[in-house]
């Protein structure tokens, strides 16, 4: 998920490719900024990086 939001797709776009509803992805957007404390998509990359997830 980390990898689809930080190839700046959207959320419609995410569903399609993870056969889920929009629904399910934009309450996972959610939940991964809140739980590495990150308000932005390059914010979000340089967690994953530093914590050597992607």
């Amino acid at each position: 998920m980390i990898k689809l939001i930080g190839n700046k797709l959207s959320n419609r776009q995410i569903s399609d490719k993870l056969f889920i509803s929009e629904r399910p992805v934009e309450t996972h957007r959610k939940n991964i900024f809140r739980k590495t404390n990150t308000q932005s998509v390059v914010g979000l990359l340089k967690f994953a990086y530093a914590h050597k997830i992607l």
